[in-house]
């Protein structure tokens, strides 16, 4: 007699050494097949296919199912659809399941970095290391660090503290070296790889496999590094150290690479996909790009199916697309890019959004010259007047024409529409930094110091009046400018600025060291606070070396060209200071007389002898020297007259030679 589905479920699970996920799978499956109403086998049946990996089964079979095990088991459906990449989804069973549960949180953070919600994955974490945090503490803190370093990729902004010890685990060193390599601090980045390498080959917990697995990024970041830094020869003397760990030829690729999260692992065909990528682009330009267009397409790995972060993909298109503009596909990529920036809402600071309109303006001018491709841009801008990308192309061309006052002109039009718009997303736009930055440069390139300074007070005023979005680069920039100033209303504003990055950076040295010398001569009741908390003098010169300093002199910056026009006076006495050239013929000797006709025509000098018969009679008919030719006046009958040549011979009728008759032969 068989054994009953359900009894032998229950056996095999209270065996405490069953590692065999697919024989519980099996007898799951029978448990339900012999009763469908068996919510615990089903229960077990999911957690079974969610142990062998089988992500979209999971999700297949809990939709297949009653709602009654899907609200039983909402922390297994939020893990099968996240796994599985459907991240709307799982944030939907999220919020309907509520977080009250400690693993429902990891799930909410894991869901919330993947979904590229940094600060509320952020928040998830430091909530639950403020908890009762245990053994779970340094896998939080490398989470923790994990989401920073990706906000800091995709450009926002992330607290970084500095470190007062070195990490005790690679994973915490590697995480913290890669939002260094995003703030651009390379060197302490190349510190914290190196210690990650050591302490993962010193690691007891890993057998080789999986420190050669885990050794893998931590080079290809380094080799990132040297490449960051300019050293190509060690960048590829470390790719050819990494071909002894054993993997495919394509995967030994200089490797922007994401943060390691514990909770989760990489798959290959995002890895494949971005190291071929940074690969081929720290190689040297082949001279055939129809062989290169082939080779990042070789292996069969399709982007769409990869797990990519919004900087990695966007940057894997570009690519793509640049290499379709090489080998002539202009008419494919138009049409791409043209359907991609149809989907994206403009205006935007978007740095993927607007780099893909600087593709899309370089396929519709492909072939074209700078002329000749401004006119169909600026025709294309017509129809698209709040695009970024297409108003810097246009500006860009306009500068390769030397034609700085259309490119301030064209910017400056740009930015009038953007104020008529008169929404947050387009004055966002209007003052962000990248084109106050561009139009301050274009303003002093012509001389105009006034426009210029009026631009940095109308975008502080800007970032200063926003609640709670701000751009840090700006309101620096801004108040450093401002400061400068004797008018204490541009003192004031400066100070604005740098309070707000004050109370931003939860105490900044910079904001304090701005705030006092803006202040100080218009409100010296703030100033005294950040005074106490500046370091002092001394610590800041140490280890200078003035002496050295006054050796070597004063650097002075070049000066600038002046843009005015010369005084009459200073023309003048430069013409009379001029020599004048003396001209000679090519055939003068030393020595010889200069004729003195040399400067009048031929035909007026005394030497001139006309060669032929006319010229001979044009010389007699000359008044010089030859006959004087009578003329007179021949009356008409209705008034008036007529000048005739006057015969010199006998009769004829007024002054007209008779014709003679011709004889008979």
């Amino acid at each position: 007699m068989s054994q009953d589905p359900s009894a032998a479920l229950s056996s095999l699970l209270r065996s405490a050494s069953i590692e065999d996920h697919e024989e519980v799978l099996k007898a799951a499956s029978l448990a339900i097949k012999a009763d469908k109403s068996d919510i615990l086998a089903r229960q077990i049946k999911l957690v079974a296919l969610l142990k062998l990996d089988r992500f979209d089964d999971a999700a297949r079979f809990l939709s297949e199912s009653s709602s009654k095990l899907e609200s039983k088991c909402s922390l297994e459906k939020a893990y099968a659809l996240y796994k599985s990449g459907q991240l709307e989804e799982a944030t939907s069973t999220l919020k309907k399941a509520g977080l009250r549960e400690r693993g429902l949180q990891h799930i909410a953070a894991q869901v919330a970095y993947r979904a590229e919600r940094f600060s509320e994955a952020g928040q998830i974490y430091e909530e639950l290391l403020e908890g009762n945090a245990g053994a779970e503490e340094s896998d939080l803190n490398i989470n923790l660090k994990a989401v920073h370093a990706q906000a800091e990729w995709s450009g926002l902004s992330a607290p970084s503290e500095p470190l007062r010890s070195m990490p005790d685990s690679f994973e915490l060193c590697y995480n913290i070296a890669c939002g260094n390599i995003a703030r651009g601090e390379l060197g302490e980045a190349t510190k914290l790889l190196r210690r990650a390498a050591t302490l993962c080959k010193a690691s007891d917990d890993l057998g080789e496999e999986d420190k050669e697995a885990e050794l893998r990024p931590i080079w290809l970041q380094q080799a990132y590094v040297y490449a960051r830094e300019g050293k190509l020869k060690e960048a590829l003397d470390l790719y050819n150290s990494i071909g002894s760990l054993r993997y495919d030829h394509w995967l030994l690729a200089l490797f922007l690479y994401s943060a390691v999260d514990s909770a989760s692992s990489d798959d290959d065909e995002d890895f494949v996909i971005v190291a071929r990528q940074n690969r081929l682009s720290l190689e040297a330009k082949p001279t055939n790009p129809y062989l290169l267009h082939r080779q990042t397409t070789v292996g069969g790995v399709k982007v769409k199916n990869a797990k990519l972060f919004s900087y990695q993909s966007s940057r894997e298109r570009q690519n793509s697309y640049l290499l379709a503009l090489d080998v002539h596909k202009s008419s494919g990529v138009q049409e791409k890019s043209h359907n991609f920036l149809q989907q994206s809402e403009q205006p935007t600071k978007s740095a993927s959004v607007n780099a893909m309109a600087v593709v899309n303006a370089a396929a519709v001018a492909d072939g074209l010259d700078d002329r000749a491709a401004v006119r169909k841009l600026q025709a294309l801008a017509v129809r698209r007047p709040l695009d970024v990308g297409l108003l810097l192309t246009i500006v860009q061309l306009q500068l390769r024409l030397n034609r700085k006052g259309a490119a301030l002109s064209l910017l400056q039009s740009f930015f009038t529409r953007l104020e008529k718009e008169d929404t947050d997303a387009s004055r966002d736009v209007r003052f962000s930094p990248g084109l106050v930055a561009l139009a301050v440069s274009l303003m002093r390139a012509q001389g105009h110091e006034n426009s210029a300074k009026a631009e940095f007070v109308t975008a502080a005023k800007h970032w200063t009046r926003r609640p709670t979005a701000s751009s840090d680069s700006l309101l620096r920039e801004s108040g450093i400018e401002l400061m400068r100033s004797s008018n204490p209303e541009d003192l004031k504003l400066a100070g604005s600025a740098f309070e707000k990055l004050f109370a931003e950076h939860k105490g900044s040295h910079i904001a304090s060291a701005g705030l006092v010398a803006s202040l100080a001569a218009v409100d010296t009741d703030k100033t005294s606070r950040h005074m106490s908390e500046l370091p002092p003098v001394g610590s800041l010169v140490k280890g200078i070396n003035v002496k050295g300093l006054l050796e070597a002199g004063v650097a002075a910056a070049p000066s600038r060209p002046n843009l005015k026009k010369r005084a009459a006076a200073d023309a003048t006495e430069k013409a009379t200071t001029k020599r004048r050239r003396r001209r000679l013929p090519k055939d003068y000797e030393e020595g010889n007389a200069l004729d003195p006709e040399r400067w009048l025509p031929l035909r007026d000098r005394s030497t001139y002898r006309p060669k032929n018969k006319k010229g001979k009679k044009k010389v007699a008919e000359s008044t010089q020297g030859g006959v004087v030719k009578e003329e007179e006046t021949l009356g008409l009958v209705g008034g008036g007259g007529v000048k005739v040549e006057k015969s010199g011979g006998g009769g004829g009728g007024a002054g007209v030679a008779k014709k003679k008759k011709k004889g008979k032969k």
